[in-house]
């Protein structure tokens, strides 16, 4: 049950004893778990990291289990704190890409500089993807934002994609939540993780981006227009910011096989605390949409049923009760 907490399964069994018999020693644990002494070692030291085990004032040398009510609130606490340093990296990180691009935008079409090439046209940056997939030799990073990907899109992908799982390349995808609505994205997806990808899905990602072997990255010179083209960088420094931005969003990111669970405490998913949160910040339904990777109907039939069950009669009354529950 703590599992979802970071707690592994040997250390919850131990606490749950611990809690039963404050007086039980190792040898008393291991024989009621039947568990080797060193694993429920183990344990206790994960449960004194994660303060769920404090020294006891009774008996000198011996330690206690501190309550649930205590010992949970405070780990949950600190993923909290977790969770924000990620953000707050992840928003730094972004901010780094758009600059580094912004810096190579006006380059000549087609032209080399500072090991940076700017694509011009859809059909360079096809012919320059599918150099880069054949010259990859360990890994390939994506991330495809806007939510259901276009057919062409998923059409041009599935040759490179193919050919790369089948010499062994990794792929790592970061899609979207609101794929899973899409039928067309979500099987290609599918498809993926059952030829070796991992996909995982976010509420909001970063602009486009295609990180090769973390040597090559290739990023749309206007990420609200694609069309317009894209850069094509080794530079060092640039690759390693994309990089990063890749893996903290990453790590905040659900697996595609997994059910995108309720925050604990607000019966909210990531997906409608991040709608919440971005019209609160002022975004229109639209533009909201928009960064979610959702059409506007979609946003509305949501806002609908979270006021609903705010009891909220109006935006208003909605955003007032919501934060009245802790959920903004």
């Amino acid at each position: 049950m703590l599992v979802t907490l970071g707690l592994a399964v040997t250390s919850e069994a131990v606490y749950r004893e611990m809690l039963a018999d404050p007086l039980s020693g190792v040898s008393d644990i291991c024989e009621r778990l039947s568990l080797p002494e060193s694993a429920v070692r183990t344990a206790l030291d994960e449960l004194a990291d994660l303060e769920l085990l404090r020294a006891s004032r009774d008996i000198p040398g011996a330690m206690r289990a501190v309550s649930p009510e205590v010992g949970l609130e405070l780990i949950l606490r600190r993923q909290e704190e977790e969770l924000l340093r990620r953000q707050q990296e992840l928003a730094r990180s972004r901010a780094a890409a758009a600059r580094a691009v912004a810096e190579y935008a006006d380059l000549q079409p087609n032209t080399t500089v500072d090991n940076t090439e700017r694509l011009v046209g859809l059909d360079a940056i096809q012919t320059k993807l599918e150099v880069l997939a054949k010259e990859v030799s360990r890994e390939c990073l994506s991330v495809m934002p806007g939510g259901a990907q276009s057919q062409a899109s998923l059409d041009a992908s599935r040759p490179l994609d193919e050919d790369a799982m089948a010499r062994g390349i990794s792929l790592l995808t970061l899609y979207q939540d609101s794929v899973r609505n899409d039928p067309a994205t979500l099987a290609y997806a599918r498809w993926m993780t059952q030829e070796g990808g991992l996909v995982r899905t976010c509420p909001v990602l970063p602009p486009r981006l295609l990180v090769f072997d973390r040597e090559v990255a290739v990023v749309p010179v206007d990420p609200a227009n694609t069309k317009l083209g894209a850069l094509c960088t080794r530079e060092p420094g640039i690759v390693a910011t994309m990089t990063a931005l890749f893996d903290q969003t990453w790590h905040t990111a659900v697996p595609l096989g997994a059910d995108q669970t309720q925050e604990t405490g607000t019966g909210l998913t990531p997906g409608e605390k991040e709608l919440l949160n971005l019209l609160a910040g002022g975004l229109t339904d639209e533009a909201a949409g928009k960064r979610l990777g959702l059409s506007l109907r979609t946003v509305r039939r949501q806002m609908a049923a979270l006021m609903e069950r705010l009891g909220a009669s109006s935006r208003f009354e909605a955003g007032l009760k919501a934060a009245q529950r802790g959920w903004l």
